[in-house]
């Protein structure tokens, strides 16, 4: 499947920002299931930029503006080919997940930060779908499948700060909040796991050359002799609809867009997305 992306952020300033400095992870990445054909990043006023690959392998722009500005407006424009096999069956053993070789290797996504570390109750819930299962990959889905049952998605239950407890607490959140209830589950049972961001297609067959609105997404990712994806918000693996952005511990490390300005007092943030199946 081809897939256009076009994502749009206006900053609305309160008054003049005299000065913006920022970092856009927006670029989809090149992977063996993907492949950008096409990527523009477009930012007004004029910046001054600077492309590099951060340590998780994401590909950042950073930018800043000078110039004063009541608004600024950056835009993304990707053409995204995108094979996904079907993914392999559960090949890892806890034991092998346990060996220098892998927890070593993976140790960033062992580590449980207050942003997704478990509440008593879901890690003892957790350590029970481990108990209940021979494979890791295994309790992997099994533990997909009891966040999306219980966690309503609700959009605006939680905002970008909010930490995994509070949306178990609730019993509602995001696919943020769901992505990082997921990780730290898998990271209490010894399960590398890391955070996933980008974009899904939300039409389940897709017509050619019809423009929908859609969103940034997130999903999982856990290691299985090799990284396998899983969406527990929509509790299913990702297809050719998905496309990948950036990958890190967790959502403070793909951040769409991240930065500080000086001048104004507040400022407003409108974002669209539009995406397009071309072939």
């Amino acid at each position: 499947m081809q897939l256009r992306i076009i994502h749009t952020t206006t900053f609305e300033y309160d008054g003049k920002a005299v000065a913006s400095y920022n970092q856009a992870r927006l670029t989809p990445l090149t992977t063996p299931e993907q492949i950008v054909l096409h990527s523009r990043l477009e930012v007004s006023p004029a910046p001054w930029t600077y492309d590099y690959r951060d340590y998780f392998g994401t590909q950042v722009t950073a930018f800043e503006v000078v110039d004063p500005h009541e608004t600024m407006t950056v835009t993304v424009s990707s053409t995204v080919q995108t094979h996904r096999p079907a993914p392999a069956p559960p090949s890892a053993t806890w034991e092998s997940l346990a060996e220098r070789e892998v927890a070593d290797r993976w140790t960033e996504y062992l580590t449980l930060p207050e942003m997704v570390a478990p509440p008593t109750d879901f890690a003892q819930r957790a350590k029970q779908v481990a108990a209940d299962h021979e494979l890791p990959g295994d309790a992997a889905r099994d533990l997909c499948a009891m966040v999306h049952d219980e966690v309503e998605y609700i959009p605006g239950a939680t905002d970008v700060q909010s930490h995994a407890a509070l949306a178990w607490q609730q019993r509602a959140g995001v696919c943020q909040d769901m992505v990082h209830l997921v990780i730290g589950g898998l990271r209490s049972m010894g399960i590398p796991a890391r955070y996933v961001s980008g974009y899904f297609h939300p039409q389940a067959e897709p017509l050619v050359g019809e423009t929908v609105p859609g969103e940034s997404h997130a999903w999982v990712e856990w290691w299985d002799d090799g990284w396998h994806a899983f969406d527990p918000t929509n509790d299913h693996v990702p297809c050719d609809r998905y496309v990948v952005v950036a990958t890190g511990r967790d959502y403070r490390d793909v951040k769409p867009l991240s930065g500080i300005y000086s001048g104004a007092k507040t400022s407003r943030m409108h974002v669209d997305v539009t995406l397009t199946r071309l072939t």
